[in-house]
């Protein structure tokens, strides 16, 4: 038997559903949300194992002791979209070579927005771009955060890692085509719902090898000897359609780059 427990994206209701199941006595708990859920699960117990999946460094947190060995009751999958901005942000200059001025949109209420902002400020310094960073927690901030950017007559957008995001993204999609501001994500999603382009490891596998390990630990093995798990792979998915409504031409460049083109 599984049973689901779904915050909606409410970061504060996931103590109370990570103590219900506790209560439950459930074999395994599978923390999908991110820092915020496994982070909850966590503190609710210590002897139930918890599968996690991670946006950041589990180990910075003190989730687990180390990535080989987790040497608690947690471990999982780490796929790193928090340190990946950089990287985002050269390849959306690739696309919108002539950006000067970049938008980011942050949920403060992440665990890693600051580090990633950092990140992001430190990459657009280094390629002589102007990062406007607007911050955004609920549904009206998002809005509000476009607005703002808009304003600041950004040339293009980027949106940080983060789960409450990736629950948005239609409402993301939406304001980047209402405003035509060309916007790079962390997600595949995204760029499969209609968004522009994104750069990220390959969420479905992550989800995946929880999974794997799920049954592992059902048949005996301890979280503690299973190690934290890494991508091996990082896909570039870019949108033609999407690109041809905004008007860019894609370099040839680009296009041999990306693992996947969506029509």
């Amino acid at each position: 038997m599984i049973e689901y427990r779904w915050a909606e994206g409410q970061y504060d209701r996931l103590p109370a559903l990570a103590a219900d199941l506790v209560r439950r006595q459930v074999a395994v708990i599978a923390a999908c949300g991110g820092e915020p859920s496994v982070l909850a699960a966590k503190a609710t117990t210590s002897t139930i194992p918890i599968l996690c999946i991670t946006g950041g460094d589990p180990v910075k947190l003190g989730i687990v002791a180390s990535l080989n060995r987790p040497g608690g009751n947690v471990t999982g999958v780490s796929i790193f979209y928090s340190v990946l901005g950089p990287k985002r942000l050269a390849l959306l200059q690739e696309l919108v070579p002539k950006m000067a001025v970049v938008g980011v949109v942050a949920n403060p209420a992440f665990v890693y927005t600051e580090d990633e902002t950092k990140e992001m400020l430190a990459a657009g310094r280094a390629l002589d771009k102007q990062i406007q960073i607007a911050s955004a927690s609920t549904d009206g901030e998002i809005d509000a955060a476009f607005g703002r950017l808009v304003e600041h007559g950004v040339d293009a957008l980027m949106v940080a890692g983060d789960p409450f995001f990736t629950n948005r993204r239609g409402r993301f999609i939406a304001l980047a085509a209402h405003h035509a501001v060309p916007a790079m994500y962390f997600s595949r999603d995204f760029t499969a719902d209609g968004g522009l382009i994104s750069y990220g490891p390959n969420l479905a596998e992550a989800y995946q090898q929880v999974g794997v390990y799920a049954g592992q630990i059902l048949n005996g093995a301890k979280p503690a000897n299973l190690p934290v798990l890494q991508p091996t792979k990082f896909e570039l998915v870019i949108n033609v359609k999407t690109a041809k409504t905004l008007g860019l031409e894609i370099p040839p460049k680009l296009l041999a780059l990306a693992d996947e083109v969506i029509e």
